[in-house]
């Protein structure tokens, strides 16, 4: 077999074993993202209850302001009935009694039923609190198993950069940059065998003469249909 057909052989091995970590890596990865998808949702949840008990918190606020002041109202009220000569002002003012206490009903009624939805809320808050609280040490758990993961994998990643950069410089800079050239488009399947005739890159069948050419294998043979670089992994499988 021509040598820098081996070595391209060969370079192309390693290549593909430092891709395949790839997979390996992003699930790693997918392992604590999934972790802390779930995380950031129960925050959203948590947060959104804490928004809804503070806004309820003020309204509360508003309404007993507003009883304050209807409660002054109606002590005004009562001082200037002591005043009072005509029926006329005496209906007006029973009125604006009238009024006050109806708004003063409305208010009571509306701080109870915003205290009794905090108080459902603030349990609902706890429960959320809890499950923010154990998804986050779920997430610290499994991010460290998935950092002994990807430092393992880099480790041997790293192993294999120092493998390939000793078959670079081993190879003619000539052949490394015609196999990087079909690489860029053709990834891990830069170099392919050729298998009952056929291209193993692109599945076409090769012409008697390409065939010939890639079985002789004295040089570096491209697929007549995809331009990647031919080999034979067995000559008597195919034979």
């Amino acid at each position: 077999m021509n040598k820098h057909l081996n070595e391209l052989i060969e370079l192309s091995k390693i290549d593909k074993a430092i891709d395949s970590y790839t997979p390996q890596l992003e699930a790693a990865n997918k392992k604590v993202a999934k972790i802390e998808k779930k995380i950031n949702a129960a925050q959203a949840e948590l947060d959104t209850l804490n928004a809804s008990i503070i806004q309820n918190d003020a309204r509360v606020k508003t309404f007993e302001e507003q009883l304050t002041m209807l409660n002054e109202q109606l002590t005004l009220n009562a001082k200037k009935s002591k005043d009072i000569t005509t029926e006329k002002e005496m209906k007006a003012l029973s009125l604006e009694e009238d009024i006050a206490k109806e708004k003063m009903t409305f208010a009571n009624e509306e701080i109870d039923r915003l205290q009794n939805i905090n108080a459902t809320t603030t349990l609902l808050l706890d429960e959320a609190s809890e499950k923010v609280k154990t998804l986050t040490d779920e997430y610290t758990a499994m991010n460290k198993i998935v950092s002994v993961e990807r430092a393992e994998i880099e480790k041997s990643k790293g192993e294999l950069f120092v493998e390939r950069e000793k078959s670079s410089r081993d190879l003619e800079q000539k052949v490394l940059a015609f196999y990087e050239k079909i690489r860029i488009w053709a990834g891990n399947t830069a170099v392919v065998p050729v298998k009952k005739q056929a291209c193993y890159g692109c599945y076409m069948k090769l012409n008697d003469k390409t065939y010939s050419e890639v079985i002789k294998a004295d040089e570096i043979c491209n697929c007549p249909h995809c331009g990647r670089i031919l080999y034979i992994e067995s000559v008597t499988a195919e034979a």
